[in-house]
């Protein structure tokens, strides 16, 4: 059966790369609205009330606001901005973060779409904190670096009108709004340090997570991480091969792929837990389709580019 789906704020970064990845499956049918109905208040609720499943991409009052105008018990939404990853009633759409999370997912009418930061810290961290190799107290930091596609439209715009700029960081008061569904999905008592940065180039990004043990504790921290993903369709796992850098390029290539990686000291007590993903594939959009995907009862990776 064919289902329909309404991307509200399809113009956007995310819902132009949803619809790309939904392009030409006979199994969804999108409902689209023009640049005047778009605006449209009526058009718009009849939209959102008429699909089988909505997709968000919006600021975060307007995907509330969104959700208010559903009026039936019917309709599914996957929220992509941040205004729901800690609420009640909603399922976090990270198939990956713990063994029943795909079939929370499955049975759900409300998913929130991860953010690209926490994704990767999460995808490090969470199975560590579950398998008791790192403590849930434990007071931790995450360092990550994003092309500037992350930023939507403006950041988009300033960097392609400053090319002089050659690294951004900020979150520099330290409340960034992804550290909540960060402590949530890992289950720590205390919010992570996260130092978040963009770099000039469009899309990808790195997530690290330096840790140190007073004992050696990287081939734990290994198989949990290889345990935790195997069998996984997006996730991968494995050591530090024979590189010496980590590199995002200019015209890396669209993936909804993710790749964990675990570089050890000598001894093994101290390591750095790096995720390298695309923001805009298992970051945003790819997430997005995949939650889709399991919400329809569909192969989860149908539509992506692995």
């Amino acid at each position: 059966m064919v289902q329909t789906v309404f991307i509200d704020g399809a113009a956007g970064t995310t819902g132009l790369e949803i619809a790309e990845r939904l392009a030409g499956r006979s199994e969804f049918s999108l409902i689209t609205l023009d640049e005047a109905r778009r605006k449209d208040a009526a058009a718009r609720a009849k939209a959102l009330n008429d699909a089988d499943v909505v997709i968000l991409c919006l600021p975060d009052a307007a995907a509330i606001e969104a959700v208010g105008m559903i009026a039936n018990t019917r309709t599914k939404v996957i929220d992509a901005s941040t205004a729901h990853r800690v609420a009640p009633g909603w399922t976090y759409g990270f198939p990956e973060l713990n063994p029943g999370q795909r079939a929370a997912i499955a049975a759900a009418t409300r998913v929130s779409n991860p953010g690209c930061y926490p994704t990767g810290f999460l995808a490090l961290i969470a199975p560590l904190v579950a398998a008791g190799i790192v403590d849930g107290q434990a007071r931790l930091s995450v360092n990550a670096v994003s092309g500037y596609s992350g930023g939507g439209k403006e950041l988009i715009a300033r960097f392609e009108a400053e090319p002089d700029i050659g690294f951004r960081s900020y979150g520099l008061a330290l409340g960034h709004k992804h550290v909540p569904e960060m402590q949530a999905g890992a289950g720590l008592a205390h919010p992570p340090l996260f130092a978040p940065a963009v770099a000039p180039v469009y899309r990808g990004m790195l997530v690290e997570v330096p840790l140190a043990f007073d004992a050696p504790a990287a081939d734990a921290a290994y198989d949990a991480l290889a345990a935790h993903y195997a069998g996984s369709p997006l996730v991968s796992v494995r050591r530090a091969g024979d590189e010496s850098e980590l590199l995002l390029r200019q015209q890396d290539a669209a993936t909804d792929a993710m790749e964990l990686m675990l570089y050890a000291g000598a001894d093994g007590t101290q390591l750095r837990l790096i995720a390298r993903l695309d923001n805009l594939g298992k970051g945003a959009s790819g997430a997005c389709v995949q939650n889709l995907n399991i919400m329809a009862g569909l192969p989860e990776t149908a539509g992506l580019r692995l």
